[in-house]
């Protein structure tokens, strides 16, 4: 089942197209990470998913529905943190997730308000004013907000900012955690790269707009596509070995090194017929990250 539904969908703001003809879905219980540059169009998506603004054109069906016509109802099943949330200093972390359930006329027990705190790490500052908070406990208060009324889907956009190293391995393990053991679906978008590589299990990517890039990471990650740089004590020598022979079509345009893409098995042959054309061979560095297929398909980096 398809939690979102995405067509066509576009924002326009004066003659810029923050937003240009978006089209993706988002399946029951998967993590999806949402990745693209700063000003790729990202948040003006999100707070389309949200209704905080409205699409200039296409549109928006979540859980079956469309979001123009069913948005309260829609609402009540989603939670979601953008960027920093929005806390009051001289409230205590228990007392903000009470203030929030009195605002969505929620009746949350005490049970599940400290159930919250534990997922996100707060328990034991649940009593402490939010202006004691550093950066990272305002972000995982901000999620604990998002989870309080036990949402069916929920969007994140970069919950890891502030987040020290373990804070990080905490929000990535809150968030598999929702989608495999309670049946969540995580929009999830960050900078962090790394961190959606080990999350999710869909990917999409927007590069001024236009959807670029999208598919299971397995997939998106080919290893008959692995980027290999190689590094030798005569780089101009090498190349013109390259060029001379059958290697020469997975060859990359690079002036910072010599970088060919190729399938993983043709390694070996490759490092071999370098070797034996008398090659002063020093290294084969291999990539095959999210970041190098990111950067790839955003700009002219590889």
């Amino acid at each position: 089942m398809s939690v979102i539904q995405v067509n066509g969908l576009s924002k326009h703001f004066g003659t810029l197209k923050a937003v240009d003809h978006l089209d993706f879905s988002v399946t029951e219980g998967e993590v999806f990470g949402f990745l693209g540059q700063n000003g790729s169009g990202k948040s003006t998506t999100i707070r389309m998913l949200l209704s905080l603004i409205h699409p200039t054109s296409g549109s928006i069906e979540l859980f079956g529905k469309p979001l123009n016509k069913y948005r309260d109802e829609i609402l009540e099943e989603v939670g979601a943190i953008i960027e920093r949330p929005d806390l009051y200093p001289y409230l205590t972390a228990k007392e903000h997730l009470q203030l929030f359930a009195k605002l969505r006329n929620k009746h949350v027990g005490e049970n599940s308000i400290q159930d919250t705190l534990v997922k996100v790490g707060l328990a034991d500052r649940s009593k402490d004013k939010v202006q004691t908070f550093s950066l990272g406990m305002k972000q995982r208060l901000g999620i604990a907000i998002a989870l309080l009324h036990n949402p069916s889907l929920i969007i994140l956009d970069e919950p890891t900012n502030g987040l020290d190293p373990q804070g990080i391995s905490d929000i990535r393990n809150l968030i598999k955690q929702l989608a495999q053991q309670e049946g969540k679906t995580v929009l999830v978008s960050s900078h962090l790269l790394s961190e959606i590589e080990q999350m999710a299990t869909q990917i999409m990517i927007i590069h001024k707009g236009k959807k670029v890039a999208d598919g299971p990471i397995q997939k998106l990650l080919d290893p008959n596509k692995m980027i290999v740089h190689i590094k030798t004590t005569n780089d101009a020598q090498t190349l013109q070995i390259i060029l001379s022979g059958s290697f020469s079509n997975y060859l990359l345009q690079r002036n910072d090194g010599i970088y060919l893409r190729l399938p993983d098995y043709e390694i070996p042959l490759l490092n071999t017929s370098l070797v034996n054309a008398g090659v002063g061979l020093i290294g084969v560095e291999t990539r095959n990250s999210l970041e190098d297929y990111f950067l790839q398909v955003t700009s002219n980096t590889i």
